[in-house]
């Protein structure tokens, strides 16, 4: 992130994947480095399995917008079945990131869906099971959206991490790690 700009994230999942979850994580590190940050959700139904977006504002001076995400500059989808059922690419910036939980390649995943942008790409899901025994991709993705956008500091996550996953912190914060690593970028 370079002096002066705002990144702005918008988070695709469904209730009970941690998108939400996410989203505030980020915010919180990112304050923690000292930036101003915002981390919101927006619910349709809230029930477990349905749609669920949240929304970040990174940025190294004062956030004055308080409104949802239309041009979001880096799109996370927690979910790749949310790719079938809704274009999680609308407002895009011609410059986005795509970060994308998928057993497919970036190649794949960008011919399939015809997209502009190259996607980073993590079987995230996969990953979470073999890390933290449940397919919670939360803090797998926050690992992968700072490989592709670099936001933060992958350090500054330690403590919201520690604070809200207690004593499975540990496991969390080293899915986190393993997934900036394995994230496929091209």
């Amino acid at each position: 992130m370079s002096k002066g700009q705002t990144i702005e994230v918008r988070w695709h999942g469904r209730g009970g994947q941690g998108a939400v979850t996410s989203c505030e994580l980020l915010a919180l590190a990112a304050i923690s480095e000292g930036k101003y940050a915002q981390g919101f959700p927006s619910f349709g139904p809230e029930r477990r399995g349905a749609p669920v977006l949240a929304f970040n504002r990174v940025s190294d001076e004062l956030i004055r917008v308080r409104c949802a995400i239309e041009q979001p500059d880096v799109v996370v989808v927690l979910d790749p079945g949310l790719l079938r059922i809704m274009d999680v690419t609308l407002g895009l910036k011609s410059d986005g990131m795509l970060v994308v939980n998928t057993r497919k390649t970036s190649s794949d995943i960008k011919a399939e869906f015809g997209w502009k942008w190259q996607p980073a790409t993590l079987d995230a899901a996969k990953l979470a099971r073999e890390m933290l025994g449940v397919p919670i991709t939360n803090t797998v993705m926050l690992g992968a959206v700072l490989r592709a956008a670099g936001i933060i500091n992958m350090d500054s996550l330690v403590a919201p991490i520690k604070h809200r996953f207690g004593r499975i912190a540990d496991k969390n914060m080293a899915a986190c790690k393993r997934a900036y690593e394995e994230t496929m970028l091209e």
